[in-house]
């Protein structure tokens, strides 16, 4: 019989390591097949909440914020790359060159779920970003992948252009901070096991299977 796991996974919409987290993720569960039936929720995360609109220049970004030199982020760009194609994912860094605000992408896939559509506006959103370079923050780029998601796309330029589950969305945030998480992705598992960080599929595998066993 097959054993059914909540997984809420804790990202943002431009976190790198969230999307290898998915692809992650996305492997365990094949492997897994019939054993387990996820029943999965994408929860809103901002790594930069006060990003104004216009958004900032990565290589700019990443130096104020981590202090890394253009030597680091090259490596670190690299090893994303590398790791994203291992999964099946294309990273095209060349793209990448701005960091944007995210909210209002939070606020559709809290709508998404809503419609049983959140999964395909995630991986849109990832793609989107990361290997089409993409402004996950404007909303007319929002409107399509919404669209393409199988989502009403006048339901989703409704949404964006007024508050609709802003305050919905920062409960949900917060309510994360609250339990501790500072740093995405986390993925939680049955509200026991916490996966953190853009793991092998080999450690997602082992805990759906250590959660299967204690469901």
């Amino acid at each position: 019989m097959s054993k059914r796991l909540k997984i809420d996974f804790v990202s943002d919409v431009s976190c790198p390591w969230c999307a290898i987290g998915l692809q992650s993720l996305d492997q365990a569960l094949q492997r897994l097949g019939e054993e387990v039936s996820a029943d999965l929720h994408f929860q809103p995360f901002e790594l930069n909440p006060a990003m104004p609109p216009e958004g900032q220049d990565v290589v700019e970004h990443l130096t104020e914020k981590y202090g890394a030199s253009p030597e680091q982020m090259e490596s670190n760009q690299e090893a994303i790359r590398a790791r994203g194609e291992s999964l099946g994912f294309t990273f095209r860094m060349d793209k990448r060159r701005r960091i944007y605000n995210t909210f209002d992408a939070h606020r559709l896939l809290y709508w998404a779920q809503l419609e049983g559509r959140q999964l395909p506006l995630q991986r849109a959103l990832f793609r989107a970003y990361f290997t089409d370079g993409d402004n996950p923050g404007d909303h007319e780029v929002l409107v399509r992948l919404a669209e393409k998601s199988g989502l009403d796309p006048e339901r989703a330029r409704a949404i964006l252009a007024s508050g609709e589950y802003t305050d919905e969305t920062r409960e949900q945030e917060q309510f994360y901070l609250d339990q501790g998480i500072h740093s995405v992705p986390a993925v939680i598992i049955n509200d026991r096991f916490l996966i953190r960080g853009g793991q092998p599929v080999e450690v997602f595998e082992q805990a759906l299977r250590q959660a299967a066993d204690a469901a």
